[in-house]
């Protein structure tokens, strides 16, 4: 009998420990959840290689898997020439005419006159010998032609030294440069597509799907891989309005989950709703679903990895 009262004393001091440790606490239920980034294909194209599979640890920035981007690089290359030769043109108008070119337009308008004078002299002389009757009409329209010849040429010249000295025009310049970016442009593009072949992690944690194989023809926007942050875990839990000002952000939680009871986890308070809403109906019971509860978000520490999103667990909010 005397050892029987020791083990129900000890028995009852056990069950108020427990019962203390979550006194005066804000008790609820909910599901465990992971946050989970799909990865998708920016550009199609066909898996050409995958370094990740379902189980593997990422860390941002890790390159998980790379399309086939050959016909990308060759239009890369041939964008770049485009931008060469739009370059090359721009610079051409920007600079202006070579010395020599403008020396040698400079020649070309110095021969004209002389040949423009000579011509002209001509034709006011047989101008006046036509007059006198001393030349034939063909002499005549003969020297005519010459001087209407010399003098389309000769002011062709002074056009072309003019336009050699001033080069371009500003549209001229503003249409080259506009050619310019526009090639570069299409380059850069191109670059792009080839970049975005090799797709990246874009954060950190554990890759838990991947739908996709080597040799698979992806779309746009095909999920790739799914990587969850499983390293803390969201507990969404409802409050009534009687509880919610004894929830503070940022506040600590206990975490019990049926797989380890005699463990319990750290949860902190990350969001509280400011809005009501009906209790979920797959979390109460039909009575309880007609009550306005506020939803709170926990953050659950899982560093060790035991947790699994999707368990049942029960938090002890403080």
């Amino acid at each position: 009998m005397k050892f029987t009262g020791i083990v129900f004393i000890l028995f009852s001091l056990a069950l108020n420990g427990c019962g203390d440790g979550h006194k005066g606490a804000i008790e609820a239920s909910g599901t465990l959840e992971a946050v989970d980034v799909r990865v998708s294909a920016q550009v199609p194209g066909q898996v050409e290689r995958l370094f990740v599979d379902e189980g593997s640890q990422v860390k941002q920035g890790d390159t998980l898997a790379i399309l086939d981007h050959s016909t990308q690089q060759i239009q890369w290359r041939q964008a770049q020439a485009g931008v060469a030769l739009a370059d090359a043109q721009y610079q051409l108008l920007l600079n202006g005419a070579r010395p020599e070119d403008i020396q040698q337009a400079e020649d070309a308008l110095k021969q004209l006159e002389s040949s423009s004078k000579v011509a002209t002299d001509d034709y006011n002389r047989m101008k006046d010998l036509y007059a006198s009757k001393s030349i034939t009409k063909k002499q005549f329209d003969d020297a005519e032609s010459r001087y209407i010849i010399t003098k389309a040429q000769l002011n062709s010249a002074k056009e072309n030294l003019k336009k050699m000295q001033s080069f371009a025009r500003p549209e001229d310049l503003e249409a080259a440069k506009a050619r310019l970016d526009q090639a570069k442009a299409s380059a850069d593009l191109l670059r792009k597509q080839i970049n975005d072949a090799f797709i990246i992690a874009p954060v950190s944690g554990t890759v838990t799907n991947k739908p996709v194989e080597v040799g698979e023809l992806l779309g746009v926007g095909t999920t790739v891989v799914t990587i969850s942050r499983l390293q803390t875990l969201d507990l969404m839990i409802y409050v009534s309005d009687n509880e919610l000002g004894k929830v503070k952000l940022n506040g600590s939680a206990d975490i019990v989950i049926d797989t380890y009871p005699n463990r319990t986890f750290p949860g902190r308070v990350v969001y509280i709703s400011p809005i009501a809403e009906f209790t979920p109906k797959n979390i109460q019971t039909k009575e309880d679903r007609t009550k306005l509860v506020f939803g709170v978000k926990l953050e659950v520490d899982n560093n060790d990895g035991v947790l699994k999103a999707g368990m049942p667990a029960d938090a002890y909010v403080q």
